[in-house]
This record gives structure tokens, sequence and C-alpha cells, in this order.
């Protein structure tokens, strides 16, 4: 690689400088939202700016490398300065982040991870993508109570200690929202990659399998065939759950995220966890789980969560998130600075097993070249790519293409809309185009 390396600068959502700190520190709540519809029109448009930005810190980082600064010279803080570990304060930009594009409110009920400032595969519990339904509880463990019901011989409830007491499982699995890159089936071309993609995060989970507690219930395996999942929050979320699924032992009761009890907005004390399937069908607050022998169709799976295909019809019950992947840096509000070396990187998963390939193209997809699948690589988990690259200064569009080891392979939005028609809101699975610039500004593209 005879070029020298070049270097990106990362959209709004990354570093903050000691005069970002100032300014934020100094806004109110309202002053905070601004500071954010900023960052999001600056992602949307990076421009001289970002250039003028790059080229002030490539000349202080040539003197700060001459002078020792106070960090070298002095003496730091104590272990017990923060009982619990906090992110630098420069790192406070990389936060989950509320579209300014949806509705405002003072519940709101999406925020986005920063896949671009994420390494590895593991989401920090506290950048975990958030979907409520009626807003989040901090709820008392000790009166949080668990309850198995329909064709069982002995219907119980559970305390928070019954069920930790039990024999537990810990698993690395990605969780997705079936609305996960929903805008760009309206065109709509959300500038960076944590609006398109942000609904997506991937933690170790620990927890009990579900059909070990079934079993103890006496479940009747022959003739239950579904699960019906119920929430504790205000909208008594309701999810159906083939057998099949809970009989492979995959399906958990889970109170463990990432080495510690989950957190209040991702279901703490307790939640279901159904690798492979749309995030809604992992119930938060879980208070009951009632056996069956058909599905329910509920309220919010028999009005919401369901695709419009071209027919007219509605394909209910389409809970997998099929094999996708997509290019996290560059991406859609970064800057590349000159023509060099880059590493392209990303994620690809997959709700119907591993990740078996993942191809990079840097031409519209015209020609692809096989990217590094960094390890682990583990069934329903995010999976890290990486592809180097030799950037020649030219206007370009880079590509991911994901295929499992069921031998399915990602589509082209093209391809996709063949199928599914043009009003659809959930399971965008298609492939996401990333335009290069000749200035090295990244902006998000639908290819033809």
């Amino acid at each position: 690689m005879s070029e020298e390396p070049g270097f990106i600068v990362k959209a709004p959502e990354h570093f903050l400088s000691t005069s970002d700190l100032q300014s934020l520190h100094a806004s109110n709540s309202s002053g905070r939202r601004d500071f954010l519809a900023r960052a999001f029109a600056a992602a949307a448009a990076v421009g001289t700016s970002a250039v003028a930005y790059a080229q002030t810190k490539q000349a202080e980082g040539e003197l700060e490398i001459l002078n020792l600064p106070a960090h070298t010279t002095g003496l730091g803080q104590g272990v017990a300065t923060k009982p619990y570990g906090q992110p630098s304060q420069f790192e406070a930009n990389v936060q989950r982040r509320q579209s300014p594009g949806l509705t405002q409110t003072t519940q709101a009920s999406v925020s986005f991870a920063p896949l671009q400032s994420l390494f590895g595969i593991v989401t920090p519990s506290g950048l975990h993508f958030e979907r409520h339904h009626q807003g989040w509880w901090d709820i008392d463990p000790t009166k949080h109570r668990f309850m198995v019901n329909g064709l069982v011989k002995t219907p119980r409830v559970f305390t928070m200690d019954d069920l930790m007491r039990l024999p537990s499982v810990s698993r690395f699995h990605f969780i997705e929202c079936g609305a996960n890159t929903g805008m760009e089936w309206g065109n709509v071309a959300v500038p960076t990659v944590q609006y398109t993609h942000g609904m997506l995060s991937c933690s170790e989970f620990t927890g009990v399998p579900l059909i070990h507690v079934l079993n103890q219930c006496g479940v009747d395996l022959k003739t239950a065939q579904f699960v019906l999942a119920e929430g504790g929050d205000g909208s008594s979320l309701t999810r159906t759950i083939p057998m099949s699924l809970v009989s492979s032992g995959e399906v958990l009761l889970a109170y463990g995220q990432n080495g510690e009890m989950l957190r209040p907005e991702n279901g703490y004390p307790l939640r279901l966890v159904v690798p492979g399937v749309q995030g809604v069908s992992w119930v938060k607050y879980l208070r009951r789980i009632k056996v069956g022998d058909k599905p329910w169709a509920t309220k919010d799976e028999a009005v919401h969560y369901m695709d419009l295909m071209p027919d007219g019809q509605h394909r209910q019950y389409s809970s997998i998130q099929e094999c996708k992947s997509v290019v996290t840096t560059p991406s859609g509000g970064q800057l590349l600075q000159g023509k060099g070396f880059y590493n392209i990187t990303g994620l690809a998963w997959s709700g119907k097993g591993a990740i078996k390939k993942v191809d990079v193209s840097v031409d519209g997809g015209i020609n692809w070249k096989p990217a590094r699948m960094e390890t682990p690589v583990m069934r329903k988990c995010l999976t890290r790519f990486n592809m180097d690259w030799v950037w020649d200064g030219k206007a370009c569009i880079i590509q991911s293409r994901a295929s499992d080891d069921t031998g399915y392979v990602q589509p082209s939005m093209v391809q996709l809309r063949a199928v599914r028609g043009t009003r659809s809101i959930y399971h965008n699975n298609a492939i996401q185009s990333w335009l290069v610039q000749e200035s090295g500004e990244v902006k998000n593209v639908q290819t033809t």
C-alpha cells in the first residue's frame, strides 16, 4: 500500500473538545436538545467546517507532543472518586439519541445506539438502544413476580430470588427492533448510521432457559404450541412465541446483561430474550408466560408489527430478523481526509444462525471483495468485519453484503422491493449504500 494512511473525521457523535464541553455544561435541557439538533444537521452537511476542524486538530497535535501536559507531571485522582465507573468526559457526545425527525414527547419511545462510535460486537449497557411502549420503570425486584399458567399441570408464581437460584447460562445475542432501517423504505435518507441502523445492540445476557421453568410447571409439549409473553409496563405488551423456539433452550428469562443486572430501560429486573427474533418479542418487565395451543393475535401482533404486502394482505408473525449488515465506518456524516489507506469496518448479523461471509464493494456493487470476519463468530450475534482499502480520492459508493450459514444472501433494496413492495415499515434488511464524495464527505444514498 503505497499511499500514506488517511484519517476520518467522525460524525458529531464522537469526541468533544474542551470548548464543546464548556458549551454543553452551560446548556439547560432544552439547550441540549438544540445541541443534538445542530449535531444532526452538521452530520447531514459536513462541509468545510469539518475540514478546518481536522486541519486545526492536526496542527494542535504537533504542538501538544512537544509540551508535557499536566497529566504527565501531576498526581491523578484516586480510585474512590467514582464508585461506579463512567466514560471520559470527552466521550460525552457518544450517546443514545432521539431522532429530531421523530415526534418529540415527554416520554420518548425510541433512542438509537451510536454504532459509528462502537468497537467489537458488545454494546455497552449505557448505550443500548431503547424502545418503549409506555415509558420505562425502575421496578423493586423484591416485589416483582413472574407467573406461569395456561397448559401446564402446576401454575406457579416465582419471585426473583426463586429464578436467580436456578441454574443459569450466559450467551451473546443481538437484538434488533423490527422497525430498524424502516425510514429507508420511504426513501428518507437520514444522515448517519446511528439513525439508519441504530435500533440494534448486542449484549451478553444471563438468565434461566424458559423451557426449564416450564418443565418445572409440568408443560405438556404435545399440546403446547405457543407461549404468550406479557410485560408489566403500562401497555401490557404481549407477544406470541412459537414453542419450537422455547423448547430449543434458546429463549431465556434474563436478569443479567453484560456482567451486571439489566438496566431499568432494558427491562429490569426481568425480560425475555428471544434470539434472532425482532426486539418487540423480547418482552421487558416480564410478569407472565401463558402456554397455549394457538397464537393469541393480541393488539401488539394483530394491529402493529405487520408488513403490508403488494397484494394488500398483511404478513403477520414475521418475527425473524433476516441476514443483514452495515458499514459503520466510513459512514454517513463522516469525512475522509485525503487519499490513502482506510479501514472499512462494520457489523453483520442473522436471526437464523451464524454469519458465513461478508463481502464489501467500493464501486456500488459492481465488484465485491471478501472482508475479514473478526472472531468470535457466534449464532444470532453481531459479527465485526474489516477490510483494507486505499482511497484514490474519487467519488465512490461503499456497501456490504452478508451471507449466513443457511445460504441466505442479503438483498439489495431493488431485490427486496420486488418481493415486499413499497408499503412496508418493518424488516428492511437491504444493502446500505454510503456515497463518498470527492470532498471526502460521506452521505446516505440508495442505488438502483
